[in-house]
């Protein structure tokens, strides 16, 4: 399973097309730009709108802006946003609505839940704006989150970033 889910592999997707285009796109436009369905953008950017992402204006101009710079978005909180919790395991983190049988004799639980916050601090540090950063070739180097998976399908990107390349 993917670390990314689908909604927010595509809401990344959607908000790099908005950081291209400061004045605005609309969901037809953002749609026909990655070949997606307008219904399905639309979804996602009712979502993102709702949690403050991004902003909608109507009228014949209309279409969705970001709400805020990229600077000041984190990926951590893009994925909590969409109600995307991280868990690497049951166990790791509360509450434990999935509890594990094995938890009270585990030997690796508190293990599986240092990974568990070091992930989550890396997602905390990283910004949308460092995402979004055109790369080169020769600044693609791995990176600790890898490839992006419909970004970097889709074209976003020529090649995988490496977050903090300059």
């Amino acid at each position: 399973m993917p670390l990314l889910s689908r909604k927010v592999d595509y809401a990344l997707l959607i908000l790099s097309h908005l950081n291209r285009y400061p004045d605005g796109a609309s969901a037809r436009e953002v749609a026909a730009q990655f070949g997606l369905s307008r219904p399905f953008v639309a979804n996602i950017l009712k979502l993102l709108c709702h949690n403050g992402f991004v902003a909608s204006h109507r009228g014949v101009k209309g279409g969705y802006a970001l709400a805020r710079p990229p600077e000041q978005i984190r990926l951590a909180e893009l994925m909590e946003g969409l109600d995307d919790t991280f868990r690497l395991a049951t166990c790791s983190q509360p509450p434990q609505t999935e509890a594990c049988n094995l938890t009270h004799v585990c030997p690796l639980r508190h293990a599986v839940a240092e990974v568990h916050q070091r992930i989550r601090d890396l997602l905390r540090n990283v910004t949308l704006a460092e995402l979004f950063r055109p790369c080169h070739p020769a600044e693609a180097v791995p990176t600790p989150l890898g490839v992006l998976t419909a970004a970097t399908r889709n074209g976003l990107f020529s090649q995988p970033c490496a977050l903090g390349a300059e």
